[in-house]
C-alpha cells in the first residue's frame, strides 16, 4: 500500500499542516489497525479513503495519533491533493461522506476549496483561571465545538505558551466538548486579516500547526467583525505557519488553501 505525506494549506514544503494519507481500500481496515498507523505516523492526522460506485465520491475518516476525529480539514485538503495530484482524479470536485457529513473539495487555480458546515460560536464570560492558563488576558472568549479566545493584537497571540493541561480542563467544562482552545487576534497592515493559533490537547495534540475545523468557527465570527463574508487567516504555529481564505456563506464555510506532496512511501504492512 502507498501512503503520502502533504502539507495542506501551503503553497511550499515544510509549512501549512502535514497529513498522512493512505490510498483508496476496498474496505474500511480494522480500527485498531488505523490507529496504530496513526500513531506509528506520529502526524496530526493521518486519513482513510474508501471508494464508491461514483469515481469522484469517497468515505473518508480521520485519526490523530490518539483518537479518531469527526472533522478535519487539513487531512481533506491533503486527501482531495492525492486523489487530484497524486491518482489522477478527473472529476473538478470529490464529494467526502465523513462523520460530519458530506464534505465538497474543488480544484481551482492553484488552490483547493473546501465547503465545511458552519460553527458560529456563542459568547460567554471568561472562565475562572482562563487568563492564567493561556498566560494572557482574554479580550473575548466564544464557544462552539471548541472554545475561541480573542486576544489584544498579532504579538499576544504570537508570543503564548499555555499550560495545556489547564487550558484543556477549562476548556472542556465550558464547552462540554473534547476540550481544545483557539486563540485570535485582529493583524494591522499584513497579507492577512486575522492570526491564530489552536492549542488541541483533548485531540492529542498539544499545538495544531494548520487546522481547517477551527475556521469554521472563526469565519463567521470574524466576518462578522469585520462586516464582510471573506476574511484571510495566517496560523502562527512557531516554525511553520499556514494560510486559508475562508468565506462565510450561511450555514457553511469555504476553505481554500494551497497543498504540496513531500513524500510518497510504500508501507510493508497491511491491514
Amino acid at each position: 500500500m502507498r501512503q503520502w505525506t502533504v502539507d495542506a494549506f501551503a503553497s511550499t514544503p515544510f509549512r501549512g499542516n502535514p497529513a498522512c494519507v493512505l490510498e483508496p481500500q476496498a474496505d474500511w481496515p480494522d480500527a485498531q489497525w488505523m490507529q496504530a498507523l496513526a500513531a506509528e505516523n506520529n502526524q496530526a492526522e493521518t486519513a482513510f479513503l474508501k471508494p464508491t460506485s461514483d469515481p469522484s465520491r469517497f468515505g473518508l475518516r480521520w485519526f490523530t495519533p490518539g483518537m479518531e476525529v469527526p472533522l478535519c480539514g487539513h487531512a481533506t485538503l491533503a486527501s482531495a491533493h492525492v486523489l487530484f495530484a497524486e491518482l489522477g482524479a478527473r472529476a473538478s470536485h470529490i464529494t467526502f461522506d465523513t462523520q460530519s457529513g458530506p464534505l465538497i473539495v474543488a480544484r481551482g487555480e492553484g488552490l483547493y476549496e473546501m465547503d465545511f458546515p458552519a460553527q458560529p460560536p456563542r459568547r460567554i464570560e471568561s472562565p475562572p483561571g482562563l487568563a492564567e492558563a493561556l498566560g494572557a488576558q482574554p479580550l473575548e472568549v466564544w464557544v462552539s465545538a471548541y472554545m475561541a479566545v480573542v486576544l489584544k493584537d498579532e504579538d499576544a497571540v504570537r508570543a503564548l505558551r499555555p499550560d495545556i493541561g489547564r487550558l484543556h480542563d477549562i476548556s472542556r467544562d465550558a464547552t462540554l466538548g473534547r476540550g481544545n482552545v483557539g486563540v485570535a487576534a485582529t493583524a494591522d497592515g499584513k497579507p492577512y486579516d486575522v492570526v491564530d493559533r489552536f492549542f488541541a490537547p483533548g485531540s492529542g495534540v498539544a499545538e495544531d500547526p494548520t487546522t481547517g475545523s477551527l475556521h469554521c468557527i472563526l469565519t463567521p465570527l470574524f466576518a462578522d467583525k469585520l462586516g464582510r463574508a471573506t476574511v484571510r487567516f495566517h496560523q502562527a504555529y512557531p516554525g511553520r505557519g499556514g494560510d486559508l481564505e475562508c468565506e462565510h456563506r450561511g450555514d457553511r464555510v469555504l476553505l481554500r488553501g494551497a497543498a504540496v506532496t513531500v513524500a510518497e512511501s510504500v508501507l510493508r504492512i497491511a491491514p
